[in-house]
């Protein structure tokens, strides 16, 4: 499993290119030594049963991930972005003591409390290294219950938690996204989002590896450097946040004829806002397709395929996932009506690491996870996600869904972003309170902004009491907005 994957295309096919990113073209021979380099230097370096990775998108990343693999070890992705707070935090959890990184990250982070492996000094080494490593261990054997990955979610609330991920879950998740959305070995790949995040892990690493595709990674995003490397590298497949869409969008000299080699864009990590879907139709005739998972199920559950879509839902289960609707009583509810998100299969984690509390608060004994998303079926089987339980705005009894009045305030042509939070108020428990982002050359006001509400049919309950203007949204590394911040924002003086 996984690492098999890897040593298998590059006997099928040793001269085809796997990884191009910014230091060049790499093949599935090249890419099948690098890890074999990195299998020996692990093995050497150290005993622990665990290793993290220090690195950027690239093919440094994927050689260092199987390499790891290979020497027997669980991955433990360090996302950079964290604070060095954070990341110590990450450090101390994961108990690792060996760390693979590059520079600069390696000056960046140089009072780490672990042991370096410099990338480029291993890649150089060749078979025998100064530092005693020796040539790759023999694949391991590894069962479906044994932890491939210690993947930490990013910490949109206090420390980040580790989610132990087996190679089941990674196996079992990437098999059935490549059924359901019938991926293939001749489509080519973009990998923007970053590979220390699962929805980047699987659908930008994993599957197209074992698929023996080609991957173009992008160390850093930009719309333009998105477009161009489209258009440029005939890519058939990316994968991004709605907030990368939206960038792409935004390009004033981007054309449908840019994306002329898509077969699909897939949109994850946060709800896809109703305006960028309906920017890329009417601007490029390109449907953006929208799925659902968490770092929880490894990550895909649900997903939209061209063959099998529907405007405004994440799409249909992926085979082999389970998913329940389930009311504030704990029954599943009807078709069309609202509840908790519970799922579960084989993808979803063996449980969070060090926390058994949280673990058995979040796994029912029959398996599923509760997700605390808000969601609902439709007479045909697709999901809609409507929200965040924590998330809810309870305003005088009633209960406001923050997505329902971020639609609303994108109605408004001028805002490129919404985020809506509740704030405490002595007489109605909650008021809606709007940030709002412009996009360039628009200029807003808040009675403009409520006006828009008021006109997209809210109720006056519903519409913002305050709106706040910004000229950024706070963010994870990931680019998801961190609606914590902005609730501990208006709440601080309350």
């Amino acid at each position: 499993m996984l690492i098999e994957s890897l040593l298998n295309q590059a006997a099928r096919q040793p001269a085809e290119i796997a990884v191009l990113d910014d230091a060049g073209s790499h093949t599935y021979a090249q890419l099948a030594g690098a890890a074999a380099l990195v299998a020996g230097h692990v093995t050497a370096a150290t005993q622990r049963s665990r290793v993290g990775l220090l690195l950027p998108s690239g093919a440094g990343f994927v050689a260092s991930f199987y390499g790891t693999l290979w020497a027997g070890k669980s991955v433990v992705p360090i996302n950079f972005l964290l604070s060095p707070r954070e990341i110590a935090h990450v450090l101390a959890d994961s108990e690792i003591d060996t760390i693979i990184t590059a520079s600069p990250l390696a000056e960046r982070f140089a009072e780490l409390p672990a042991r370096r492996l410099d990338l480029a000094q291993v890649l150089q080494s060749g078979a025998a290294a100064t530092s005693g490593a020796q040539g790759p261990p023999p694949v391991p054997k590894k069962s479906p219950d044994d932890l491939a990955v210690l993947m930490y979610t990013s910490g949109t609330s206090a420390l980040p938690k580790g989610v132990l991920l087996s190679y089941g879950n990674l196996q079992s998740d990437v098999d059935a996204a490549i059924e359901h959305a019938v991926l293939e070995h001749k489509h080519r790949f973009l990998g923007m989002i970053p590979l220390f995040h699962a929805f980047g892990m699987t659908a930008a690493m994993i599957a197209p590896i074992q698929l023996g595709a080609t991957i173009v990674y992008l160390a850093r995003f930009s719309g333009a450097a998105a477009v161009k490397a489209i258009r440029e590298q005939h890519i058939s497949l990316v994968f991004a946040i709605p907030s990368m869409y939206a960038a792409m969008l935004h390009m004033k000299s981007a054309a449908a004829a840019d994306f002329a080699s898509m077969y699909a864009m897939i949109s994850g990590g946060e709800p896809l806002p109703a305006a960028v879907a309906k920017g890329f139709q009417d601007r490029f005739g390109l449907t953006l397709y929208e799925g659902y998972g968490l770092t929880e199920t490894s990550p895909v559950v649900c997903l939209n395929v061209p063959h099998n879509h529907r405007a405004g839902s994440v799409g249909r289960r992926v085979p082999g996932a389970r998913v329940r609707i389930v009311g504030d009583d704990g029954t599943d509810v009807s078709p069309g009506e609202s509840g908790e998100v519970w799922l579960a299969g084989p993808m979803v984690m063996k449980g969070y690491h060090h926390l058994p509390e949280l673990t058995a608060a979040s796994l029912t004994p029959e398996g599923f996870f509760k997700t605390g998303d808000l969601g609902r079926f439709d007479a045909d089987g697709f999901l809609y996600i409507v929200g965040r339980k924590k998330d809810l705005i309870i305003v005088a009894g009633e209960k406001a869904v923050p997505r329902e009045i971020e639609e609303a305030l994108l109605t408004n042509p001028g805002v490129a972003e919404a985020a809506v939070v509740g704030k405490k108020d002595e007489s109605r428990g909650e008021v809606v309170v709007a940030f709002v982002t412009a996009k360039e050359g628009h200029s807003l006001t808040p009675d403009a902004l409520r006006a828009s509400c008021r006109d997209a049919g809210l109720p006056q309950w519903k519409i913002p009491r305050e709106v706040f203007i910004e000229a950024d949204l706070p963010r994870s590394a990931t680019g998801k907005v961190l609606k914590r911040v902005l609730s501990e924002r208006v709440n601080a003086a309350v």
